[in-house]
């Protein structure tokens, strides 16, 4: 059975779904690749990530180009990371059926900071010597808003749309934003979009620098570079990614089926400045969220990690679990298969979640040949049979970000 509400507890459903990944966009190609595992993993050819002479080339998934969606006026001011959005906002829309929800009634929060950093390095470059000619759409195309307006000129939203950041827990803090705007009666549905961080070389190689990014230990054989709770892991591997969910009020279903319930959410802040991780900051806000579903560890059955194959973070994050006590429960690695898409990574990762609620089954940890800890339950390099009944989620950024989500069945 289902875990049940607590008594004052507002309902809240996930009731779409829009996602893009290197798989392609769509949720039906993500949910495919999601339990096949193939290898994406390849050098990253987006302009200004290409390695120079000398340099050891990144490693990544890059995603296809977006579909034409956008009235071609629209669409060449528009950012990468923009028609992306647009991308998943339309799928999780339509399959929610919005249109039929009053706009005053529809939230939109949008996850992450630093959304265009790429293309703001090519601007600079074509400009550089003609700083005059710059287009005034430069004023506004790369700001982190843009992304909320170019969204709510495309989709009736009128309740209210905003960016807020936890690094790479910004998707999973959307989520959360998103449930606490229902729950105060703000609106009734609101779209949690874990936005496109198009990063530059330049964010790359700093990430490579602080220690947090894959080295080049990998580099002649990419398709081992990424390997969350592995002894051999060397770092996270970027993923392009994006993913919009529609959370809304279960007694608004109005007769639509649901992916999951949110029944549970903490979010805090250990006291650090940069990436150390901190198991006591991470198991508050487990703690947190299990708390406000009214359940306890033994209650959860799956563990989706951060999980992101850095040395450090696997290591805290192991003992994390331990301090939980989440022994029985199974574990995967979804950035295994996709890469870390940062600002995106967790609303991704819920997303896939709720898939494998869905299916039934456990998706694959790709690469996890020799676990850091050989006595959890491991989901390795074989989907598996599992009937899914309550989820913990976990998401942590840089400068003391800790979240966790506990994720049950359809109500």
């Amino acid at each position: 059975m289902p875990p049940k509400l607590l008594a004052d507890q507002v309902g809240i459903a996930v009731s779409g779904i829009g996602i893009a990944s290197g798989f392609g966009h769509g949720k039906a190609l993500f949910r495919e690749g999601l339990f096949e595992a193939p290898n994406l993993f390849s050098y990253l050819q987006r302009e200004t990530r290409q390695a120079a002479d000398g340099e050891s080339p990144f490693i990544g998934i890059e995603m296809p180009p977006p579909p034409d969606i956008l009235p071609r006026r629209i669409a060449r001011t528009a950012s990468l990371s923009g028609a992306t959005a647009v991308s998943v906002v339309t799928e999780a829309w339509q399959e929610a059926n919005l249109d039929a929800i009053d706009p005053d009634r529809i939230g939109l929060v949008v996850g992450g900071s630093n959304l265009m950093s790429r293309e703001q390095a090519l601007a600079f470059k074509g400009y550089a010597d003609r700083r005059a000619y710059i287009p005034p759409r430069h004023g506004h195309m790369f700001l982190d808003t843009d992304i909320c307006g170019l969204c709510t000129s495309i989709f009736a939203i009128r309740g209210f749309a905003y960016t807020t950041s936890a690094a790479s827990a910004s998707g999973t803090l959307a989520i959360v934003q998103a449930m606490d705007a229902i729950r105060a009666g703000k609106v009734d549905v609101c779209i949690a979009l874990g936005a496109f961080q198009d990063v530059s070389g330049h964010d790359l190689q700093a990430m490579r620098a602080l220690g947090a990014m894959g080295s080049s230990k990998y580099a002649t054989v990419p398709s081992e570079a990424c390997r969350p709770m592995d002894r051999n892991h060397d770092g996270f591997i970027y993923g392009e990614a994006c993913a919009a969910l529609v959370l809304t009020r279960t007694d608004k279903l109005a007769g639509l089926s649901s992916y999951g319930t949110l029944l549970g959410a903490g979010f805090v802040s250990d006291g650090t400045r940069g990436p150390e991780p901190n198991p006591t900051g991470q198991i508050r806000a487990a703690k947190k969220a299990l708390a406000e579903a009214g359940l306890k560890a033994e209650d959860i059955d799956y563990v989706n990690g951060h999980a992101t194959g850095t040395p450090t973070g696997d290591m805290v994050e192991l003992e994390t679990y331990r301090a939980l006590g989440l022994g029985h429960a199974r574990i995967n690695a979804t950035k295994s298969i996709i890469g870390h898409g940062l600002s995106a990574a967790g609303t991704v990762e819920v997303a896939a979640t709720l898939l494998q609620i869905e299916a039934g089954r456990l998706h694959p940890t790709r690469n996890l040949q020799h676990p850091l800890d050989p006595n959890l339950r491991w989901v390795g390099a074989k989907a598996e049979t599992h009937a899914l009944q309550t989820a913990l989620k976990f998401s942590f950024g840089f400068g003391g970000m800790n979240a966790a989500l506990v994720i049950g069945r359809p109500g």
